[in-house]
Order: structure tokens, then C-alpha cells, then sequence
């Protein structure tokens, strides 16, 4: 009899090893069996759906569900691929997302690093999960399948469905696994709300279906991206609304990616400058973050020589700059580098000299048509220098 039909083929043992690696020890996979750790599979799921619907046309969205029964339900309406076939090794079927640990399928910089772990988002749910269902809803077809901790707990069926094209994934955390498997709704909440910023115009909603008292539920959609990013973190401030947030998108192959950059002085008197890589926040800075500081150091030097507000080099104090100043700093990259274990410090020598010049230039850009209020940001920076 051949392995294939006894369920023993190389296959098939190789996909059965990686998911009992994966529930002897998950902590190498989410970080922890605490809280922590069961977000982590949320994101990881929630992560790959919003991928795919950065992969389409625009105007995507991504719908998660915390169902009153314990279970995580995520819906995306990104393309649809031909269903895989019964037996696919190519690693790009759903069934074969779930079940095999495929290499890397980023494959492009529009990805959204929702998650702090791996990429193996689906693969690493269904192994933790005492039970998962996956369905695909494609030109009036829809095809279903369940799992139980990782393995095939039926063949995949085909039904009639509405029209339109959505991917769902509903999973049920292992109580064997987790010390928790109640998901906190404000955490979600907060990313969500960050991951809808850093990918301009995606929509996330996160509805809770477990409070006695009636389900609540939040969405977000930013149209204007890091600029509102920028804005909220200065409301978040106590400043007072303010209109001019200076922002620019560019892409340079020089770095393999893109940049969006958004930023504002404002009274607040605070310095927030916040980092991402692929949607990731890089709270220890990195090449990104420098190359801005460099950036708008140049900027602000030029147009103070131009004014001759410098008389020598040395009477110039660039760390006094950042002083009210607010800004998001976000890169996409096809292949992002980390430094340290914690991948909170983007390590990509060529992006630094990239976000310098492109910083420099639009403050220049900007300094020729708000020449006003450049005027005040600068004369603003230089009052305070002097005062000391």
C-alpha cells in the first residue's frame, strides 16, 4: 500500500513533526503560553490577512471577532488564488499554509509586520489551536475545512456562497496550551488602530461578541496614514489641534523599498518620534530614525545659515531640533534587518542615507512654500538655544 493512502508519506511525517514542535514548545513561536503569547497567534492570523489585502487593488478591509464561545474569527476580502489542489507542495494553498512550515512568503514590501514572531502565521495557529476552521468564498463557491490542533480533522468541502471573494479563518486557542485564552479587546484595539495608520486606507474592525451586556466594536481607516498617526500622537499630547503636519511618501530602490514620513512642530514642548519597519515598531530606533534626525538637521542648519542666524558651527545645537517635535517615520523594505534578539532595531545600512536626503530635500521643498511658518519653527529653535 502506498504511504500516501496509510497517511504516513514523507509529506505527511514532516508535517506532523513541525506541529508537535511547535506545541512542545511555543514559546520559541509566540513568546509565551501567558496573554502575551495568545495575542501573539491573533496577530500572526490577523497579519497575513491584512497582507493579502495590501496584495489587491486598495480599499481592502480585515474583520476580526472575538466570538462569545472562546473563539478568534478573521475575515478579509484580499484576491483570492485558484483553490489548492488535494496534494499541492507549492506552499502557496491555504491547506498548505496551515499544515506545512513553509519557508518565508512575504514576497514583496507592502507587507505588514503585524506580529512580533514568525512568519509562519497560520501554520503556528492551527498547531496551537484545539480547533480551526478555514473557509474560502470565491466566484459563488465556497470551500471549508477543518482542523483539530494542527491535522486535517475533515476533507475539504465544497458549498454553495454569496458572490464576492473572502478568506475566513475562525480558531478556538488550546486550553492545553494557554494559561489564558481570553483575549484582551483594548490590546487588540491598539494595534489594530496602529497597524490601520502605518497602511493607509485599510480598514480593521474588532468586534467583541463576549460582554453580557451586548457586543461592542471598533474600526479604523485612516485615509491620510502617518499624517494622522502624527496627529493623534499630538492630540494624545494635550496640543491643541494644528493643521500644517508636513508628510511625504518615496520610494528608492537604492534601499529596496519605500518611506512615509510625516512630522509637526508644535507647542507641546514633547519630542515623539516613532518607528516602523513593515508596520513593526522599532522602539530602539535604528537607521531609519537616524537618517531622519540627519535630515531634518540638515534642513533646518541650511535655512538658518541662509538667514545667518549661524555665525560658527559651533553655535548651533541640533539636539535641541526635536523639541515639540512629533513624527512617524515608517519604511517598508523587501528585506528588512534587525539588530538584537528583541527586533526592535532596524539595522539596514542604506536606508539611513536614503531618509537623510529625502528628509532634507521635501523641509526644503517645504521651507519655499510655507515660508512662514518655516520662519517660526526656526527662529522658534533658535530662541530656545539661546535662552540656555
Amino acid at each position: 500500500m502506498r504511504g500516501k493512502r496509510t497517511g504516513y508519506d514523507a509529506v505527511r511525517i514532516e508535517e506532523l513533526e513541525g506541529r508537535e514542535a511547535v506545541r512542545k514548545r511555543p514559546g520559541m513561536w509566540v513568546g509565551s503560553t501567558g496573554e502575551r503569547g495568545l495575542h501573539e497567534v491573533v496577530l500572526q492570523v490577523v497579519g497575513w490577512s491584512v497582507n493579502r489585502v495590501l496584495a489587491g487593488a486598495g480599499g481592502g478591509s480585515v474583520d476580526v471577532t472575538l466570538t462569545h464561545d472562546g473563539g478568534v474569527r478573521v475575515v478579509d476580502n484580499g484576491p483570492v488564488g485558484p483553490f489548492a489542489a488535494d496534494g499541492d507542495t507549492g506552499g502557496r494553498g491555504l491547506e498548505a499554509l496551515l499544515t506545512r512550515m513553509s519557508a518565508d512568503e512575504r514576497g514583496g514590501r507592502h507587507i505588514a509586520d503585524v506580529s512580533h514572531g514568525g512568519h509562519a502565521g497560520l501554520f503556528v495557529a492551527n498547531a496551537l489551536s484545539s480547533r480551526l476552521t478555514a473557509e474560502e468564498q470565491r466566484g459563488g463557491t465556497c470551500r471549508v475545512q477543518e482542523y483539530a490542533r494542527g491535522v486535517a480533522a475533515t476533507l475539504p468541502a465544497a458549498a454553495e456562497s454569496m458572490a464576492g471573494s473572502k478568506t475566513i479563518i475562525a480558531f478556538w486557542p488550546d486550553t492545553e496550551i494557554f494559561e489564558t485564552t481570553r483575549c484582551s479587546f483594548a490590546v487588540l484595539a491598539k494595534r489594530f488602530q496602529q497597524v490601520a495608520f502605518l497602511n493607509r486606507g485599510l480598514g480593521i474592525s474588532l468586534t467583541d461578541e463576549r460582554p453580557a451586556g451586548g457586543a461592542r466594536a471598533v474600526s479604523f481607516r485612516f485615509p491620510d496614514g502617518v499624517r494622522d498617526f502624527v496627529a493623534s500622537l499630538d492630540a494624545e499630547a494635550g496640543a491643541a489641534p494644528h493643521p500644517d503636519i508636513i508628510g511625504f511618501e518615496r520610494e528608492d530602490p537604492r534601499m529596496a523599498g519605500t518611506m512615509e514620513v510625516a512630522m509637526l512642530w508644535s507647542g507641546s514642548g514633547q519630542e515623539q518620534i516613532r518607528g516602523f519597519a513593515n508596520s513593526r515598531a522599532t522602539r530602539e530606533g535604528g537607521t531609519h530614525v537616524d537618517g531622519f534626525r540627519d535630515g531634518v538637521r540638515a534642513a533646518v542648519t541650511a535655512y538658518a545659515r541662509e538667514r545667518e542666524l549661524l555665525v560658527a558651527d559651533n553655535d548651533f545645537c541640533g539636539d535641541r531640533i526635536s523639541e515639540g517635535l512629533t513624527a512617524v517615520v515608517s519604511v517598508k523594505l523587501d528585506r528588512p534587518e534587525y539588530l538584537g534578539a528583541t527586533r526592535e532595531l532596524l539595522g539596514n545600512t542604506d536606508v539611513r542615507g536614503c531618509v537623510r536626503q529625502a528628509v532634507r530635500e521635501h523641509l526644503g521643498n517645504w521651507r519655499g512654500e510655507q515660508s512662514e511658518q518655516a520662519t517660526q519653527v526656526v527662529d522658534r529653535i533658535f530662541r530656545t538655544i539661546h535662552q540656555d
